[in-house]
């Protein structure tokens, strides 16, 4: 992996241009999936995109909108709808890349989704990111089936103050998981990560300094998935 920290590869990035990594046959390639409310070209979308290639030395980040959010604004289908289109473009990309590890990553919605794409049986992923999972339902239940049925390795990037999956129930889950899995909590951090100033101030830190340890967390789970394969 590149040695240099995350907050200075993105200096040197802007200071000499956006330079494509050579796409060995060993760089992942990372599906990655927005969530309910924002298309692909969100600026959190675009965001991650960019930071996930650098630390992931991806040969690409590949990005896509579900059906719904290019139609008429109106409220996503149940994530059981979206397995279908979600999987398709797995294939495609898998095609496009042969000999690279795949890894599906998401925000939100996409990361449950991407879940489920994970589990078919004619799909085949190195590991799935989960980028702020939604382990409560609207109605307040604990949606742990589709990570139940995971076996493939799984990360889970979450904000400790993200209503939408406690820490202690996402705990509970992790430990009835049958699949290695690692959890990189984001201090002061809500469903999207961001983290308030006051936080932010108290602890000396800022948000890209906290979103840098979090990519680095993925990045070492990335490359021990796949040394382990």
């Amino acid at each position: 992996m590149d040695c240099l920290p995350a907050a200075k590869r993105r200096r040197e990035s802007k200071d000499h241009g956006d330079v494509e990594p050579s796409a060995s046959a060993a760089a992942p390639v990372v599906v990655l999936a927005h969530g309910a409310g924002a298309p692909s070209s969100s600026d959190w979308m675009k965001r991650w995109k960019r930071m996930l290639k650098e630390a992931l030395q991806a040969a690409d980040v590949v990005t896509f909108d579900y059906p719904y959010i290019t139609g008429k604004k109106k409220a996503p289908p149940k994530a059981e709808k979206l397995v279908d289109s979600h999987s398709e473009i797995v294939k495609q990309t898998a095609a496009k890349y042969p000999g690279h590890p795949i890894i599906l990553a998401g925000k939100s919605m996409g990361s449950r989704v991407g879940c489920m794409v994970a589990s078919l049986e004619d799909i085949n992923v190195s590991a799935v990111v989960c980028l702020g999972y939604p382990l409560k339902g609207i109605n307040g239940a604990i949606r742990d089936e589709t990570l139940l049925q995971l076996t493939v390795p799984t990360m889970f990037v979450q904000g400790s103050k993200d209503t939408l999956c406690p820490l202690e129930k996402l705990e509970a889950t992790r430990k009835k998981m049958k699949t290695p899995n690692e959890l990189h909590v984001i201090d002061g951090g809500d469903h999207s990560f961001k983290i308030g100033k006051k936080h932010l101030q108290a602890n000396g830190s800022t948000q890209e300094e906290a979103e840098d340890h979090a990519l680095k967390a993925i990045a070492a789970f990335i490359s021990k998935s796949l040394d382990g394969q």
